[in-house]
Order: structure tokens, then sequence, then C-alpha cells
């Protein structure tokens, strides 16, 4: 079993891990130390117990928050995916193009001819 040295708030530390963990367990450290760090220039010093303890509680919160926003982004993800199967699963929109009865067509048809018959007169007496 690997036993990898990690420094959290100027403290050395060894620490065994299993095969192939040993990365995570540095970066582990990285963020306790940076929260232990923090702590130091906040409060100043104070006993290791104290100051692992509230470098895990500080962790502990954002990771909390972290879970929350992920929970929220997963409940709206799931809502957009089933909008996504409802409009993918509606039947086409069916678009109605008004059509001009034959009618009015014809009628429109006589006027027009009315039009130009009316049109061509004028034109002869001019």
């Amino acid at each position: 079993m690997p036993q990898v040295e990690i420094t959290i708030g100027g403290r050395n530390f060894e620490v065994a891990c299993q095969e192939g963990e040993e990365q995570y367990l540095t970066s582990a450290a990285r963020l306790l130390d940076a929260e232990a760090a923090h702590l130091s220039a906040q409060i100043g010093r104070m006993p290791e117990s104290r100051m692992l303890l509230m470098a895990g509680l500080m962790l502990a919160d954002r990771t909390a928050g972290l879970e929350d926003q992920l929970r929220e982004s997963e409940l709206e993800l799931n809502g957009l995916r089933a909008q996504i199967e409802e409009a993918a699963n509606r039947p086409a929109q069916r678009i109605e193009v008004p059509v001009i009865p034959q009618e009015v067509h014809d009628s429109m048809a006589e006027i027009a001819a009315r039009a130009e018959a009316l049109a061509d007169q004028v034109d002869a007496q001019a």
C-alpha cells in the first residue's frame, strides 16, 4: 500500500492509500491545506485537531452547496429532456392555408374582365 506525504497547515503527514489513488489523495490534501491556510490567516495559530476539523467542515459546507446546485441542475435537465421528448413525440402541426372559394375567384375574374373592358373603352375614346 503506497504511502503519500502530504502537508496541511504547515504540518507534514504520511498517509496510506490504495494503489493508483495517490494523485487523488494529493489533490484532496491541497484543498484541505488551502482551507487550513485560510483559517490560519483569519484566526491565527490553533491546535492541529481544531484546524483540521474547521478546514474539513468548511470543505464539507462547500461540497454540500455544490451538491445542492447539482441536484437543481439535474432537475432542470430532466425537465428539459421531458420537454424535448414531448415535442419529439407530438404530431407535426398541421398548417391550413386558406383557399379562395371558386365563386370568389370567378367573381374577381369577372370584375377584372369588366375593368379591362372599361379601360379599353377609355383608351378608344381618347
